[in-house]
């Protein structure tokens, strides 16, 4: 799946779930999240739309490219494990315990 551009807002959601659920359809379950700049909630419902019908097929959708941005609206709806999307847990170095 080429790159999603530079915007997925409301405005255009609509269009560019068509085409990339055309595609996943047809396999390619990759999507290069690094040009966009422009987003807002409709982002991940798109990429949510698109994991689904992934999964469907047997696969799941690789997201590259995710900006902070991005990254923290996926976190903020919870859905940030879903997409791939979450940070990796931080794991403390030393466990102290009380004896």
């Amino acid at each position: 799946m080429p790159s999603l551009g530079t915007s997925l807002t409301n405005r255009n959601a609509a269009a560019v779930l068509r085409d990339g659920l055309s595609r996943v359809h047809q396999g390619d379950v990759a999507v290069d999240c690094s040009a966009l700049i422009q987003l807002d909630s409709s982002a991940v419902a798109v990429l949510l739309a698109w994991q689904r019908a992934a999964a469907q097929h047997g696969q799941s959708l690789a997201i590259g490219g995710a900006s902070p941005q991005l990254r923290s609206l996926a976190s903020l709806y919870g859905v940030d494990g879903l997409l791939g999307l979450a940070a990796p847990a931080a794991h403390p170095e030393h466990h102290h315990h009380r004896h």
